[in-house]
């Protein structure tokens, strides 16, 4: 007996659950080849503004963690991820068309960006860090803090380039909306997927799917968020656009590298560094 194809419509990942785009709008994910893959949920406005108020709402707690712990649940994260490989392995090959070789590459670097970026968690405090020569019976400490509400472009590059923006901004303690790359969409629905079965709260990380150029104005220009990632906006007009949004709350922005990055290159703490602010505190020397 021959079983009738069923179909998949992929969800939205706010504030820990899977809701559909309250449009009730989709649009197809294709191959390689042009071929239908998956139906995807087209988010709006409305996702966008509900994802920041999950990520706000997520951000005390999360920032409040321990770094330890922080670490402790994004290595959780790459082992979730370990579990499910060769998902992530037939979701790279359907949407990219590579070969197996290829795409398992991109996969196994993945899960190590991960666990490079869960090492770093309770050590970057001290690199970034540091203790002030002063003149006087102070002590003068700058330590970094985590910046707030983060909405990122996700880069083209459908899994490694994901999880190199996802991870560090986690890392150092701020919540996240990312808006997943329109062209590959499925393996950041699989991504979802582990970040509900890992440790991390609902809300530290939303994940939409839908068009950049549609969602990204409305976050640029939203005041409770506090910085913008632009790794995936190649359109420098509309980068132009964005920056100038953002400028009304002084959000930081980080504007996209020129040319196609590298994911397999070596990552650094530059990512760490960049969506931390410094705070600088005086305290008496005690006697």
């Amino acid at each position: 007996m021959s079983r009738v194809e069923v179909r998949k419509t992929h969800k939205l990942y706010i504030g820990g659950a899977f809701p559909r785009s309250e449009s009730g709008r989709t649009y197809e994910a294709v191959d390689s080849k042009g071929e239908f893959l998956a139906n995807m949920a087209k988010a709006s406005r409305k996702d966008a503004r509900d994802a920041v108020v999950a990520a706000r709402k997520a951000f005390g707690g999360w920032s409040t963690r321990t770094p330890y712990n922080r670490g402790q649940v994004i290595y959780r994260i790459a082992e979730v991820m370990e579990g499910r490989r060769e998902q992530f392995i037939d979701d790279l090959r359907a949407s990219e068309g590579v070969t197996e070789k290829k795409a398992s590459t991109y996969v196994d670097a993945a899960i190590d960006r991960v666990v490079w970026y869960a090492g770093w968690a309770d050590k970057y405090v001290q690199v970034l860090g540091n203790a002030n020569a002063v003149s006087g019976p102070f002590f003068n400490l700058s330590t970094p803090e985590p910046t707030g509400v983060v909405a990122v472009v996700a880069p083209s590059g459908p899994l490694l380039g994901l999880v190199s923006v996802i991870a560090p901004a986690i890392a150092t303690g701020n919540t996240l909306v990312v808006i997943a790359s329109e062209k590959y969409p499925v393996p950041a629905v699989t991504l979802s997927e582990v970040m509900a079965a890992s440790d991390v709260p609902g809300g530290a990380v939303n994940i939409l799917t839908g068009s950049a150029a549609e969602i990204a104005p409305w976050l640029a220009s939203h005041m409770d968020v506090n910085a913008l990632d632009l790794a995936g906006v190649d359109d420098a007009k509309l980068a132009a656009e964005l920056e100038v949004a953002s400028a009304e709350n002084l959000k930081r922005v980080l504007r996209a590298p020129a040319g196609e990055v590298d994911w397999l290159a070596e990552p650094s703490l530059a990512r760490l560094e960049a969506l931390v602010e410094t705070k600088t505190v005086w305290h008496p020397i005690g006697v």
